[in-house]
């Protein structure tokens, strides 16, 4: 289906200038969530959602990542191993947050997975975006966290270690996991506990990044971060015969920008290392963000915060997006004359997902 957005093939309609008359033609998009090219309306309209949610105060970002030995069983195991990751990491906040030796509040978490690092390999890591401060547990007050510092890192470390590795013995007992190639040695129970030993006797990878500074620098972050895709197309630099080149930021070396050129396969091979399992959820709320109280709960911090106006989401429909982001012409304006605006004058069907498959010209048996 990636191959064929934004092509004839899954029709489209035709453009007429409404000035003078100039014509072109608009194909449909694929609508998958993995491509490039699909995300700008729905990452749009979450983001006017989230404007909507935002607080007066200092926001901290904190990322979660899984250990080398641990990602490559996550990448055998997504479903399961994703969804901890996610809950997981919101938990130990949640739980080290409530307790009063560090903050005594209900905190609101946004998290993102993200599975992918520069070059396209597989690194499992979550983004979460945490207001400063929380709930106090009566309701009746805001507790702000200490300037620049929202939890510590060595203890969010550990306790996110901990309990991650008890819920992967758990379900290797159950028998939930599955080990091909490579990891067909973890059968054994003796060589996985090998590996809960050693996993256990690591550091894991958590850090917080300095907050923020504000609910805008906040939508600014989250336009960057959220319903991306492993490699943007602004990325790719040139497909040459069968070699591809793209851009990617080294950050093990002073996050220098650099290019890389691999084999069209292998570029292939490491992009659907990030494909999701159907219908996993990579966005996700918890705390007082969660979806089942936040609404009330938001009510709530407004009111302790003095917060007078909440802004209104803005509708936002695919013809209203840009190609460019960064641009500043209306969508809808004739590329000719620069005066009139593009209408629609023709339209084709899209065709069935049956019909897409039946053109495609190699066999797929």
């Amino acid at each position: 289906m990636l191959a064929t957005c934004r092509t004839a093939a899954l029709g489209g309609h035709v453009d007429e200038c409404d000035h003078c008359g100039y014509r072109r033609p608009a194909y449909n998009s694929c609508r998958n969530r993995h491509c490039p090219k699909c995300q700008a309306a729905a990452r749009g309209q979450w983001l006017e959602a989230r404007r909507a949610e935002l607080l007066p105060v200092d926001y901290f970002h904190v990322v979660f990542t899984l250990p080398v030995a641990i990602a490559e069983i996550a990448l055998q195991n997504k479903a399961l191993l994703y969804d901890l990751l996610l809950r997981l990491s919101a938990e130990t906040m949640r739980e080290i947050a409530a307790d009063p030796k560090h903050l005594g509040a209900e905190i609101g978490i946004l998290s993102v997975l993200h599975t992918w690092g520069q070059n396209l390999l597989h690194h499992p890591h979550v983004h979460c975006v945490v207001p400063g401060g929380g709930l106090a547990p009566d309701g009746e007050r805001w507790i702000a966290c200490r300037k620049n510092f929202f939890l510590p890192v060595r203890v969010l470390s550990r306790v996110f270690r901990g309990k991650f590795l008890e819920h992967l013995r758990r379900a290797y007992d159950r028998g939930q996991l599955s080990f091909h190639g490579s990891l067909a040695k973890y059968r054994s129970a003796a060589v996985f506990r090998r590996l809960i030993t050693q996993a256990f006797g690591q550091e894991w990878v958590v850090y917080a990044k300095p907050p923020f500074g504000g609910p805008e620098r906040v939508l600014k972050y989250l336009a960057r971060y959220t319903y991306r895709v492993a490699i943007s197309n602004q990325r790719l630099l040139s497909m040459e015969g069968d070699r591809v080149t793209f851009e990617w930021k080294d950050y093990a070396h002073g996050q220098v920008r650099k290019t890389m050129t691999l084999a069209a396969r292998e570029f292939i091979r490491r992009f659907l290392l990030h494909v999701l399992p159907a219908r996993f959820v990579r966005i996700r709320q918890y705390g007082f963000l969660a979806n089942c109280q936040r609404q009330a709960k938001l009510e709530v911090c407004r009111r302790l915060l003095d917060v007078a106006h909440v802004p209104e989401p803005t509708p936002v429909c695919q013809a209203d997006v840009k190609p460019d982001p960064s641009g500043d012409e209306p969508a809808d304006r004739c590329p000719n004359c620069g005066a009139g605006r593009l209408r629609i004058v023709e339209t084709t069907a899209r065709p069935t997902t049956r019909r897409i498959f039946e053109s495609w010209p190699f066999d797929s048996s």
